[in-house]
């Protein structure tokens, strides 16, 4: 009985290791490049678990309970990442065990050091903006004069109700269009004023009859299709829609736009949650994603721009000519930035959003 006791002690650490050989990841809808995955368990004999989710309030709500049971989350850096580090539920990073992100660009990590002084908390996974995907040619035929450069296409409700038929969509998300509107209304789009907040219900109940659906995870099958011809969404699911469109050949196309008066820039970040129960293995799962080969070919898969320039040589030549991907220095001067508001304002865009949605 002795030995037998004796062996199984023996066999502990070796269980134990085999249970560390996992990693859970939770990440955006349709937002990493599936070969990326098998190369990592390949490599490294780490299994992946792989969830996702559709929007910033889902991905803070399972975190702030505590206990996700996730080893590494993408949040967008504002106002979710900021926010999650501030109620200490990000773990620090081991720069030790992540020697690819010194790879990352000083310019861009030196942008998000507003949300994390110092990059202490994560590190960027891709970036992009907040904009209008088209169907310029269905739009086109039921309002010529429309501008299509413009927010006003969406937001001004005498454009709206002549290009209803044809579909309009909108992000099921206040986190993202409300700082948009507040933008367009020429407010700060960090605004805790009631009156401005006013303004941007006025204007999201103005439109709210010509809104056919409001979808959590971004309109890309319904571009793709020819189902709406106008959405509020995500740079990269406009472009993969208009990729997805024209593999189709059925005479759809996509186009995206970051409107004129501005257009809301946001960075995904590579994070570990603090009570991560892997934490070796999400940042392993980190470095290998900041490899720059791996890097390109998620940009290349899902057709947002990455944060390491030694990707670049890697990344197909359509999306890094494409300034919807990779914006000019003369574009990104039209982009805006947005910061966590507090608790309270928080509540009340969350009413504006709940009474613009019940219409």
């Amino acid at each position: 009985m002795r030995n037998l006791i004796l062996a199984l002690l023996a066999l502990l650490p070796l269980a134990a290791h085999a249970q560390d050989r996992v990693v859970n990841v939770y990440n955006w809808t349709d937002y990493i490049d599936p070969q990326a995955i098998e190369r990592f368990q390949k490599e490294t004999g780490i299994t992946v678990h792989y969830d996702v989710y559709d929007s910033l309030e889902t991905l803070e709500a399972k975190l702030s309970a505590g206990k996700s049971g996730y080893d590494v989350v993408v949040p967008t850096n504002e106002p979710t990442f900021a926010r999650l580090i501030r109620a200490g539920a990000l773990a620090t990073l081991d720069r030790a065990k992540l020697p690819h992100a010194a790879g990352e660009d000083a310019t861009l990590m030196q942008r998000v050091q507003t949300s994390d002084p110092g990059n202490v908390h994560g590190v960027i996974y891709l970036w992009g903006t907040i904009g209008l995907g088209e169907n310029q040619a269905k739009l086109r035929a039921l309002a010529p004069a429309a501008p299509l450069d413009s927010w006003d296409v969406l937001f001004k409700p005498e454009w709206a109700r002549q290009v209803a038929p044809c579909g309009i969509t909108i992000l099921d998300s206040a986190t993202d269009v409300i700082p948009t509107v507040l933008k367009y209304l020429g407010r700060d789009p960090d605004s805790t004023d009631a009156n401005d907040l006013a303004a941007v219900e006025k204007t999201l109940l103005a439109i709210r009859p010509y809104i056919r659906t409001l979808e959590s995870a971004g309109a890309i099958n319904a571009l793709a299709e020819g189902s709406t011809c106008l959405a509020l969404s995500y740079s990269g699911d406009v472009i993969q829609a208009a990729a997805r469109a024209a593999e189709a050949t059925q005479g759809v196309t996509v186009t995206y736009v970051a409107p004129r008066e501005g257009a809301q820039l946001w960075f995904d970040m590579l994070a570990v949650p603090a009570d991560a129960p892997h934490k070796d293995a999400a940042f392993a799962f980190i470095d290998f994603l900041l490899r720059p080969d791996v890097m390109a070919g998620i940009t290349n898969a899902v057709r947002y721009p990455n944060a390491v320039p030694a990707s670049l040589p890697m990344v197909n030549a359509d999306l890094k000519s494409d300034h919807n991907v990779y914006p000019t220095a003369q574009d990104q001067a039209r982009f805006f930035t947005v910061r966590a508001v507090p608790q309270a304002a928080e509540r009340a865009r969350t009413r504006v959003w709940a009474h613009f949605k019940a219409g």
